[in-house]
């Protein structure tokens, strides 16, 4: 018997001073059995960062040819691509040529450096790619945060997000390695 993907909820409250988003929204995400809790959070926080009433998680690590997160225009066509880890080329390539804007969160500082120094030069040549990681420290902090009914705050300005529920509150800041296919 196959398992089932765990059911989180969360209560969120956005508020983006740099896009001038203001949203609350009731989220439900599933986690696969083979998804830990931190990539699950990770995966909130990027909803959190891209924050929109059309953003939305898709069937995500069941489909190969949808992305985690993306938000459609009103044809069904891609205007956001969010996905996660260390994907191929190929599959970032694709993503750019079906977007208009493609976000890829790197995480696991050891093998995403290695992963983006066999790759940055190849990944700089698509200009609609931003490339963002999140270092190990902050990821475990963010997993603090789990739980299967969450209520969270995220406030975010200059490139700084400031996170909270009801016990904790925590200061995150991505590095960003590659924005709109230049090198940072």
């Amino acid at each position: 018997m196959a398992l089932k993907a765990t059911i989180y909820k969360a209560t969120v409250n956005v508020a983006d001073m740099d896009r001038n988003v203001f949203l609350d929204s009731n989220l439900t995400l599933a986690r696969h059995p083979s998804e830990t809790e931190t990539r699950l959070m990770l995966r909130l926080l990027a909803w959190l960062c891209h924050a929109d009433e059309r953003l939305q998680f898709t069937r995500g690590l069941c489909a190969d040819d949808e992305p985690e997160i993306w938000r459609l225009n009103d044809h069904h066509g891609i205007e956001t691509w969010i996905d996660f880890g260390l994907p191929d080329e190929r599959r970032v390539k694709k993503a750019c040529s079906r977007s208009s804007c493609v976000y890829l969160y790197a995480y696991n500082a050891r093998a995403a450096q290695i992963w983006w120094q066999q790759q940055r030069e190849k990944l700089a040549q698509q200009a609609n790619l931003t490339v963002r990681f999140l270092s190990d420290e902050q990821l475990n902090a963010l997993t603090d945060f789990a739980a299967r009914n969450m209520s969270l705050q995220a406030t975010l300005q200059e490139g700084t997000i400031w996170l909270s529920d009801t016990q904790n509150h925590l200061e995150l800041r991505f590095d960003d390695w590659l924005i709109d296919g230049k090198l940072a």
